[in-house]
């Protein structure tokens, strides 16, 4: 890295994360040098089934946890659910007519489990996968390449009653489930994600704050982590067996990087601690998984962390969940800011009491605006398993409302996207295989425990009209599409 780079990297790092007393001052050298993202970059859009589908009870579609999980008093904010959410279920042809308009190559989304399978296993409900199968239909007829994620946290209610993800047998049942999906949309569909976040639904199995809304034990939490990966990997085998285009795989944890305080290599080496040492051995660690799946064993101090509890994992098991894959996948948010303690292991700076903070809020943890995040996440990860990078989820959760003029203007959102697309270019420009970015999300929909109270969309939905209108972050992202990054350039 040359030392004009290192210098951009850093000063950037220190505009984006530190208000400026005074507006004249800038760095000439930081704007010398161009945004360059390469030709066959994607640039995309991403949603999930239950957060945006509707249609809960209608065509055949089972129950999920998360149908489950709000019906019960206090989990969701107002009781609120995803019965109606953004009605997509119905309206597919109008969004993706809208979509369009926008300029996206490519559309992540997700799959509902018990809309193609009301059981979880067995018979198929042929609305259910007719509906995914004309919804792929529609994204091509507008020129859009269909990404599908297999599991987005809603699973079949009646699996859960056959113990969920404790029973091995969800190993199985995910990899049959896949083979279903697979056979019908793989001679259209490529590119598959098998799990989102399972740092969340794994560690939320702990945690009573996403559904099914358990407590489990340190036993449990290692049990589920092991059939999880398990399941990825059956997955996995099953899609390279059945597709009928050859398949592009992987999955998509969210990643909380840490960030050095500094641009000094004790700094640096910290921050690279900070997500694969001994202290991010937990299910919430995206190391916890693609350690697994990449490099076949648990993270450096995973036996200290799940002690006497941690699953014993057979021969044949580690080759299923080693089954090789094409891709890193990172959800990219914020990430915490690191030095090297005294004793030689990373240190978390303590919140600044004036960093700047998005809406996002859950049960009173807020998410901070750190664009270096793009930079360094995807930097490590690139770095350790040299595998090409997808950010899958990005975006910022803002307080949008219609102004008197008809429209929603959400220039911190635009600010937000810019100086983290920013990163990102840095980040390629220094050598980091990064092919794609999507972000999240392409409309307002239901935020899980957060209801409709958190709004991530590059549209306005109004959930009782239903009505659709383009924020100004969209027109800030179709020129960012429709140039490959250079109109960030023109921004500054």
């Amino acid at each position: 890295m040359s030392d004009v780079r290192k210098k951009r990297i850093f000063y950037l790092t220190f505009l984006t994360s530190i208000p400026l007393i005074g507006s004249d001052f800038q760095f000439d050298f930081i704007s010398s040098i161009p945004m360059t993202f390469p030709d066959n970059f994607t640039w995309g859009i991403a949603s999930a089934a239950y957060q945006i589908e509707g249609a809960a009870l209608e065509d055949g579609r089972g129950l999920s946890v998360w149908d489950v999980f709000c019906r019960q008093p206090g989990r969701s904010f107002e009781g609120q659910n995803g019965d109606l959410a953004c009605d997509h279920y119905h309206r597919y042809k109008e969004d993706i007519a809208l979509w369009k308009t926008i300029g996206p190559q490519a559309y992540r989304f997700s799959v509902s489990w018990p809309r193609v399978l009301p059981e979880g296993i067995g018979k198929i409900n042929q609305k259910g996968l007719d509906f995914y199968d004309s919804l792929v239909d529609e994204l091509l007829r507008n020129g859009i390449d269909p990404w599908i994620t297999l599991f987005h946290w809603d699973f079949p209610y009646e699996l859960m009653n056959r113990g969920g993800w404790l029973n091995r047998d969800s190993a199985d049942w995910f990899g049959d489930y896949a083979g279903v999906i697979c056979s019908k949309l793989s001679d259209r569909v490529s590119h598959w994600i098998t799990f989102n976040e399972p740092t969340a639904f794994v560690s939320g199995h702990g945690g009573n704050l996403h559904a099914p809304g358990l407590q489990l034990g340190m036993h449990d939490l290692a049990r589920i982590h092991h059939h999880v990966l398990l399941a990825h990997g059956k997955a996995v085998q099953t899609i390279r067996s059945l597709a009928e285009t050859a398949p592009q795989l992987g999955m998509a944890p969210c990643n909380y990087p840490g960030l050095p305080v500094s641009n000094s290599p004790e700094d640096i080496e910290a921050a690279r601690q900070y997500i694969f040492g001994p202290n991010a051995a937990a299910f919430n660690s995206t190391s916890a998984y693609y350690d697994c799946v990449f490099l076949g064993r648990f993270p450096e101090g995973w036996d200290s962390f799940v002690g006497e509890h941690a699953a014993r994992i057979s021969d044949e098991d580690w080759k299923i969940i080693t089954e090789s894959i094409d891709f890193t996948g990172l959800n990219n948010y914020y990430g915490h800011y690191v030095r090297m303690g005294e004793d030689g292991k990373p240190q978390e700076l303590p919140p600044n009491p004036q960093r700047n903070l998005t809406a996002q809020n859950f049960r009173g943890i807020a998410w901070e605006y750190t664009p270096e995040t793009m930079y360094w996440g995807p930097k490590f990860f690139f770095e350790r398993y040299g595998k090409p990078i997808y950010i899958f989820e990005n975006g910022m959760c803002n307080r949008d409302w219609v102004s008197q003029d008809g429209k929603v203007h959400d220039p911190q959102r635009i600010e937000f996207l810019s100086q983290y697309m920013k990163q990102l270019e840095v980040a390629i420009d220094d050598g980091v295989d990064i092919r794609g970015y999507f972000h999240w999300g392409v409309m307002d929909d239901f935020e899980w425990p957060n209801g409709y109270t958190q709004r991530f969309g590059l549209i306005y939905v109004d959930f009782e009209t239903q009505q659709r209108i383009l924020k100004d972050s969209a027109y800030f992202y179709k020129d960012v599409i429709a140039s490959n990054g250079a109109s960030l350039k023109a921004k500054e």
